[in-house]
């Protein structure tokens, strides 16, 4: 059964591995790594049967939160994980005073856009060149709760 919950120390090599496999510029571990134990930041893995399966996050200021990060390792997409993750994101940031969300999305990446869109965030601008390797623009989505 899936569970999700907050990242902690223990989980750093999976989320880096995934993050590895997924982004072309992606954190390290030490970049994981500093943002445990910060007030204003929440971390979910998701895992079963010990595995991480996927990772969210979220940085908080005042009732604004910009999610940083949703990422499923490849073969364990199409199973709804994302979606959980993000559900309990939001739930999370909302209980902690979060009204106003924000992130950056490949604008090609229609799965993670149509997501979003199911959670009420919709498009909102557009950064030129905002991603590299490859170089693409990002649309900026928005979410007010």
């Amino acid at each position: 059964m899936l569970e999700i919950t907050e990242m902690t120390e223990a989980d750093l090599d999976g989320v880096a591995a995934i993050e590895a496999e997924v982004f072309s510029m992606p954190w390290s571990k030490k970049g994981f790594a500093d943002t445990l134990g910060m007030d204003n930041v929440i971390f979910l893995v998701a895992r079963e049967d010990g595995e991480i399966k996927g990772y969210c996050g979220l940085y908080q200021a005042a009732d604004e939160g910009e999610i940083t990060n949703v990422a499923v390792a490849p073969v364990h997409r199409r199973q709804r994980i994302a979606d959980r993750m993000l559900e309990q994101l939001l739930h999370l940031a909302y209980e902690r005073g979060t009204r106003n969300f924000v992130l950056e999305v490949r604008c090609s990446n229609e799965a993670a856009i149509n997501l979003y869109q199911k959670y009420g965030f919709f498009i909102q601008g557009r950064r030129k060149g905002f991603y590299e390797q490859p170089k693409e623009d990002a649309y900026i989505m928005t979410f007010a709760k």
